[in-house]
């Protein structure tokens, strides 16, 4: 007599004679049908294994000493270039004039929004001063500087304004109204006057980037050259007052906070959310010759991740726009709204930086071990399933067999 092995007990996988086994058309169909559901599974499980995904992450950011590039490219069609500038100040004190000359294009348009010229300004470019053929030369300052000591000092401590720029940089620090030069001969000499009056009907395209501390501040278009003073920050509007059809009307072709973002980010979604201001146009129904035009952002740093160890350090930000006329009173559309009174024309930007960072990092969908572990399920439950509706089906038509052979 042979001894069975005890292994036989532990067999969960118990087989059926062939002699007895019955096939059914029903469970031919049945079966062909497990097949092709299996197929369509494992078929998407492979194209669900191959998929890359971005999973975002938040952590606390800590390269808030480094600096963020501002990236920008507006139009304004009722500015002129030379009237243009741009200011930059934020919470700890530190503040940059003037730095449209820095790292900036300004591009002149006519009054259809055609390019006459373009200037390019970098770090290092200073425009080169007048030097006047006689040696002695010392130009009048016309009152806003004390030059009544000039004849006591030798030539290189004298008080003078020899370039039309050291006029204007003389009215600015005597609080004076500087208007377009005329009647001053620095500036009449230099075609400062003329060259100023015949762009009064131009527009300007900037380009060009800054850097900006990882904290709150703000950033400002304003007409005339800022200054700064115990009473605190101010421009000279002279010209921009006097000329009754210039305005800050503009036109966002590029705004964003950190260096571009590569093509396949923005196939991502990436752009929405790094250039949401791309394309605004910003043509008010109305006069805004007095007006300030302000936006609210509120900029996140981010890191993209990618699988081929690609890393872009860029910005998410969300904006909000508001208008306001300087003469202040009532809104026109809210009559229960009263606006401040004072204030600059100009294109405000309040930044406020987030103390957190994102980390969008690219990874497959899928393990190889979820992969495998997915493929085996899907098998598994579909054969289960399978089984389970065969049975049920056979079963069913025993039944209704046995009750018409009766």
């Amino acid at each position: 007599m042979v001894k069975k092995s005890t292994l036989l007990s532990l067999d969960a996988f118990s087989k059926t004679e062939e002699d007895v086994r019955i096939r059914t058309r029903t469970g031919g169909l049945i079966s062909l049908s497990c097949v092709v559901l299996t197929l369509f599974l494992l078929i998407s499980e492979w194209y669900d294994f191959n998929r890359v995904v971005t999973r975002p992450q938040l952590v606390v950011d800590r390269d808030r000493q480094l600096k963020l590039d501002f990236v920008v490219d507006v139009t304004f069609p009722s500015m002129p270039c030379d009237m243009l500038s741009l200011d930059i100040m934020d919470s700890s004190g530190e503040l940059q004039l003037d730095i449209m000359d820095i790292g900036f294009s300004k591009t002149r348009l006519d009054s259809s929004g055609k390019e006459i010229s373009t200037a390019s300004f970098h770090p290092g470019d200073s425009s080169p001063d007048y030097i006047p053929d006689d040696e002695t030369y010392c130009g009048s300052c016309y009152g806003a500087k004390d030059q009544s000591k000039n004849d006591e000092l030798p030539p290189d401590e004298r008080v003078c304004c020899q370039t039309c720029d050291d006029v204007k940089k003389a009215y600015l620090e005597a609080e004076w109204a500087f208007y377009d030069g005329k009647n001053i001969e620095q500036c009449e000499r230099e075609g400062y006057v003329e060259r100023i009056n015949q762009q009064l009907t131009e527009g300007c395209r900037v380009q060009g980037k800054a850097q900006l501390s990882r904290i709150q501040g703000t950033i400002h278009f304003a007409t005339g050259r800022g200054f700064q003073n115990a009473r605190g920050h101010f421009h000279d509007t002279s010209l921009y007052q006097k000329t009754s059809h210039l305005n800050f009307n503009h036109i966002i072709n590029h705004l964003s906070f950190g260096v571009p973002i590569t093509p396949r980010a923005e196939g991502r979604g990436a752009a929405a959310s790094t250039q949401p201001l791309d394309g605004r146009q910003v043509f008010p129904d109305r006069d805004t010759h007095f007006h300030q035009f302000s936006y609210f952002a509120k900029i996140v740093p981010t890191r993209y991740e990618y699988l081929d160890n690609e890393i872009v350090e860029t910005a998410q930000f969300s904006a909000t726009f508001h208008d306001r006329p300087l003469r202040g009173g009532a809104d026109e559309d809210h009559p229960n709204t009263l606006h401040t009174r004072g204030g600059s024309p100009g294109l405000f930007i309040y930044f406020e930086m987030s103390p957190l960072k994102v980390i969008n990092k690219e990874q497959h969908a899928q393990t190889w071990s979820g992969f495998l572990l997915n493929c085996i399920t899907s098998i598994g439950g579909v054969l289960a399933v399978g089984t389970v509706l065969d049975k049920i089906t056979y079963r069913a038509q025993r039944s209704i067999w046995g009750k018409k052979s009766q």
